[in-house]
């Protein structure tokens, strides 16, 4: 009969416990099991819902007497009837908040986590914004061209790609802005990153190379990437970059003011399959500052409607020194204009 119990709570959606008076588990359901990585259908309440405790045994450790898993099931027995409460407990460096209610059953409880999905839902949201934040670019280059970058996703996962690194000793810099917005855009952000040839000094080649491999993708119309990529060339001192579709224009501040550097040329998509993305250079003199953005920064819109604009940028660029300077004055006017955001915001300036 035990079996055929175990058997019935397995088939179920709902993340269920039994625990007896010892405060014991007695058995967790597959679906308790996934939603909390419990690795045991049975034995202590530490083992099935983790809380971070590290006394020798489950009940005796300092935390255990504030413990609000235990002090909830001891509720139900002590009172003989259902209780409830919302739950946040600790695992490592995640948060877990849940919604459990808990009935007598005899001489066990059963406890009934109603919103587990929801639970596992975010948990698996933390896992991918850990994951996509370990995409970006390091905070400063570690040799190479001096830089700075700002990325703002507008939803919990995001669908811009920002990327500095070195190719041949020189520093190549990557901005790209897939379509879409959220977990579908970050899959597409992700796979910009796999699939560009960082070994690959030419930008209009490193173009070419990931519009092969987004052609494998077999995706329809309605999914494309804009990207600018440039490779900065210290001994000649000058700037070779390449645009695929890419509505924002590149910036380069010189003492002379800010030159708005365009390229027209599809996005990467299955628009124009074989377009041929070629490279074009332009020199710099120390001291200029460039910047690759997406569109999300132009397209921005205060509560009245307004966006926020291209001449805001340049004045911005304009009174800005340095890079660093430049990024952290965009980050506070954004927020400053917009409050919120509706669209992802990236920005990567280098100092030259």
């Amino acid at each position: 009969m035990a079996n055929l119990y175990k058997a019935v709570l397995d088939s179920v959606p709902t993340a269920a416990i039994v625990v007896d008076k010892k405060l014991r588990v007695r058995y967790t359901n597959r679906a308790f099991r996934e939603a909390f990585r419990s690795l045991r259908a049975k034995g202590d309440l530490r083992g099935a819902i983790p809380c971070g405790e590290k006394a020798a045994v489950c009940g005796k450790g300092v935390r255990c007497a504030y413990c609000t898993v235990r002090g909830v099931f001891a509720d139900a027995f002590r009172n003989g009837g259902s209780a409830f409460r919302n739950l946040i407990v600790r695992s490592g460096e995640e948060e877990i908040s849940f919604r459990i209610k808990v009935s007598p059953l005899g001489k066990y409880c059963l406890g009934v986590v109603d919103n587990a999905y929801q639970s596992e839902i975010a948990r698996e949201m933390y896992n991918a914004q850990d994951i996509q934040q370990r995409l970006l670019p390091p905070a400063s280059g570690r040799s190479g061209t001096t830089y700075s970058f700002m990325y703002i996703p507008c939803r919990e996962i995001g669908g811009d790609l920002p990327d500095v690194y070195e190719a041949e000793g020189q520093t190549m810099g990557l901005i790209a802005d897939v379509s879409g917005k959220g977990i579908s855009a970050g899959m597409l952000s992700a796979f910009v990153k796999a699939g560009w040839d960082r070994s690959e000094p030419s930008p209009a080649r490193a173009m070419r190379g990931l519009n092969a491999k987004f052609q494998e993708l077999n995706l329809d119309e309605r999914s494309y990437v804009t990207a600018a990529a440039a490779r900065i060339d210290k001994t000649r001192r000058e700037i070779c970059y390449s645009v695929a579709g890419h509505n924002a224009p590149v910036l380069l501040k010189s003492a002379l003011g800010i030159d708005e550097i365009v390229m027209n040329s599809p996005p990467i998509s299955n628009w124009m399959p074989d377009y041929y993305y070629e490279d074009r250079v332009i020199g710099y003199v120390p001291g200029n500052i460039l910047v690759l953005l997406t569109d999300g920064v132009l397209e921005s819109r205060n509560g009245a409607g307004e966006q926020y604009g291209l001449e805001r940028v340049e004045a911005i660029l304009e009174k800005s020194d340095t890079a660093e300077a430049f990024i952290e004055r965009l980050k506070a006017s954004l927020k400053e204009f917009c409050g919120t955001f509706a669209d992802d915001l990236t920005a990567v300036a280098f100092d030259l």
